[in-house]
């Protein structure tokens, strides 16, 4: 027989271990955060501020006359069908950057029809058949009026 029959307290565990637990949680918790802050979009750097150009009838002539240039290389067989279009919508993204600093030479249409940019996005639209589409592509004559367009009505 025991000389005492009280109660017998529960054996005490290391405190190693309640460190393991705690150390372990932290380590759970970190990658949640790792993953959570990682896999969030980023906001786009602030956009150096853009001036418009001075000269915008200069450089809607200079524009104009590339244009012009992707038709007459079209016309005289030095390009492809395929090829003037892709040029015509390149210079009319292009003009919409040197003139307004939005980078619309990598955008979609989708994005470019998200921007203010009058007549532009409508341009492109018209040139993408002749960019992307199947044979029988439409005639350059027509695309390079369109983009002729967009960048004469800029105001």
């Amino acid at each position: 027989m025991q000389p005492d029959g009280g109660l017998i307290g529960p054996l005490q565990y290391s405190g190693a271990w309640m460190w393991a637990g705690f150390a372990l949680l932290a380590v759970a918790l970190g990658w949640y955060c790792f993953v959570f802050l990682s896999t969030r979009q980023r906001r786009p750097a602030a956009a150096a501020p853009f001036t418009t150009p001075s000269d915008l009838q200069g450089l809607k002539e200079t524009y104009l006359q590339r244009i012009d240039a992707v038709a007459a290389d079209a016309r005289a067989g030095l390009l492809s069908s395929r090829e003037s279009h892709q040029k015509l919508s390149l210079l009319v993204r292009t003009f919409a950057r040197d003139v307004t600093g939005v980078d619309a030479p990598r955008m979609t249409l989708a994005e470019l029809e998200g921007y203010p940019l009058p007549g532009i996005a409508e341009a492109v639209r018209r040139i993408y058949p002749g960019e992307f589409g199947m044979e029988p592509l439409p005639p350059v004559p027509q695309s390079a009026e369109t983009a002729r367009q967009a960048v004469g009505q800029w105001n």
